[in-house]
């Protein structure tokens, strides 16, 4: 079975799961993108407005805060699909190994896994730009050019959470992960303000985040401003950790269930 069909087969299986599933998500993809930009965008916005002004970018808030919930978003959804879901597939369903007692081997097993999740992905980051263009925060045309680099943030985030997932032993580590990782480059990689006005010990912490590069090519592509770094540095970037958390992946899961 050559890489690509057997990628395509884990393509499908998870297919054929969330069309039994999707209602459990469906649900708050579209739910959660309304909901933060009702409560950060327009309710937080109009005090942020009334104040220093659209985060010093001469911008409404809402409009600079969107973007940025986006490129959040891509991440939450890429460490989630290869945290816990991964944990079950070696750990507690173990279909993992079902999977592999088939002609699909390990390299075909985590592509299709990415692909699945970059599936997952484009459809999350389409509906939040949707949702940016009915608030007014951006135009068709660019929120739907802000979707690429959403997915490639997602995917950055997802082969190297999959990595991490499959070294451990139990689900203690993803809940540390989330705690300690996830939820400060949530708040402090310049989805909510940027980075300048962080302390000045903390700002060379934030630039080397993947998700502030992720915001940063979602907000240049969806408000049409300048990027602090040229887009293909940022892009380069996101490559580079999907690509290392990719090998990473599949030496430790060939490790531990073949060897």
């Amino acid at each position: 079975m050559t890489t690509l069909v057997g990628s395509l087969r884990v393509i499908e299986a998870g297919a054929r799961v969330y069309r039994r599933t999707w209602r459990g998500s469906v649900i708050s993809t579209f739910l959660n993108p309304i909901l933060y930009l009702l409560a950060m965008g327009v309710g937080l916005g109009e005090l942020v407005d009334e104040g220093s002004g659209g985060a010093s970018l001469d911008l409404p808030y809402l409009t600079f805060l969107a973007p940025g919930l986006l490129a959040a978003a891509a991440m939450q959804t890429g460490a989630g699909d290869a945290s816990y879901p991964v944990m079950a597939g070696i750990k507690w369903r173990k279909t993992y190994q079902a999977v592999l007692s088939t002609p699909v081997g390990i390299r075909e097993l985590l592509i299709g896994h990415l692909g699945w999740v970059g599936i997952r992905l484009t459809f999350v980051a389409t509906v939040f730009s949707m949702i940016m263009v009915l608030f007014d925060a951006t135009t068709v045309t660019e929120g739907l050019a802000a979707i690429p680099p959403a997915v490639l943030t997602g995917l950055a985030f997802a082969a190297i959470v999959t990595a991490y997932t499959a070294r451990l032993k139990n689900e203690t580590g993803l809940a540390s992960m989330f705690r300690f990782a996830i939820v400060p480059m949530f708040l402090f990689s310049g989805t909510f303000f940027p980075i300048e006005q962080l302390p000045s010990f903390m700002q060379p912490l934030a630039y080397v985040t993947p998700l502030w590069h992720g915001v940063e090519l979602c907000r240049g592509f969806a408000l049409g401003i300048d990027f602090t770094v040229h887009p293909l540095v940022s892009i380069a970037y996101l490559v580079g950790w999907m690509v290392v958390g990719a090998i990473l992946a599949i030496r430790i899961l060939r490790r531990r269930l073949i060897a």
